[in-house]
């Protein structure tokens, strides 16, 4: 494995903490303490959890906090090397063959080391991710959703997690003078084979509590009305109780209160939670099922639970 020289200036727990907070990431201390290891001893965070639980934010804020490249891998059914690690620019290589024959050029091993050379190589962006920026700094590398791709795009990562290295048949093998960060996410739409997950330190990130949301909301939507604040999170919070097929992630409950501040709402009631359900539950099977009485029933039993506390 490629020695890890730890060059992000984080040098405990409580700075991980702070670098998250400044990039406005609400983050427990055990995901900064599982940041922090991955940082330090050089080995890619593996991040699972429900859709919209903050997993690919995690990737985004520390390209920003740290001033690095974020070099970011949208993975997809059907998903290959071609697409995700480098290709070969066909049409160049064309051009440069005809143009060395109408030059007389005829030196065959000549033509086909010089087609096959790094400026016709076109670079996706696992292998963009092995070099440096122009400062020395190696990149953040975010391979996200890799659950979407088929199983044997996983093959490919191996030797990039292992050593971050890349072989290019025709070239050899690229190997990063610094490795990059890298941070993977999955939605679990269907398991990671043990191979890539021996590779990373492994996260779950779980749907956050109430205090701690009512905080991710005070960062996200900064200047909404407490109590209505208190009220979304209380009702985001006993929706995840319901037997639904997709439950909200936190990324609904900023768009929800977002959409509430556009309706100049201060205080939930029935017929604004219903007229907006769509904005946190993406399927109608799930909205039929909570509107109406249900959301009635929910909505009182929030505002009797926040008076009992105020009382």
């Amino acid at each position: 494995m490629t020695e890890f020289t730890p060059d992000s200036g984080l040098e405990s727990v409580d700075a991980v903490m702070e670098l998250l907070s400044k990039g406005n990431y609400v983050a427990d201390r055990s995901l900064a303490t599982a940041l922090f290891l991955a940082l330090r001893l050089g080995r890619p965070l593996f991040l699972e959890g429900e859709a919209g639980v903050g997993k690919t934010e995690i990737g985004k804020v520390l390209s920003e906090a740290l001033g690095r490249r974020l070099i970011r891998l949208q993975c997809y059914e059907g998903l290959d090397v071609s697409s995700a690690v480098y290709e070969w620019n066909y049409s160049a290589q064309m051009i440069d063959i005809r143009l060395a024959e109408a030059a007389g050029d005829r030196d065959r091993e000549r033509i086909e080391s010089d087609i096959f050379s790094e400026r016709f190589l076109i670079k996706r962006p696992l292998l963009q991710a092995l070099e440096s920026d122009v400062s020395g700094l190696p990149p953040v590398l975010l391979i996200d959703e890799l659950d979407r791709t088929d199983e044997p795009f996983e093959a490919f990562l191996l030797e990039i997690l292992s050593d971050f290295q890349v072989t290019i048949p025709e070239i050899g093998t690229i190997t990063a003078e610094k490795p990059p960060i890298v941070i993977i996410t999955s939605n679990r739409t269907r398991e990671i084979h043990d191979a890539i997950k021996r590779r990373c330190f492994y996260f779950w990130v779980d749907y956050p509590d109430a205090k701690r949301e009512l905080e991710i909301l005070k960062v996200k939507v900064p200047g909404v009305d407490e109590t209505l604040s208190r009220q979304v999170v209380a009702f985001v919070q006993k929706l995840r109780d319901k037997d639904l097929f997709k439950l909200p992630g936190v990324a609904e409950t900023i768009d929800w209160t977002n959409a509430l501040v556009q309706l100049d709402k201060i205080d939930l009631d029935p017929e604004t939670v219903n007229s907006s359900l769509g904005v946190l539950l993406k399927y109608q099977d799930d909205i039929q099922k909570i509107q109406g009485s249900e959301v009635a029933a929910i909505l009182d039993q929030v505002k009797a639970d926040l008076a009992a506390i105020r009382n």
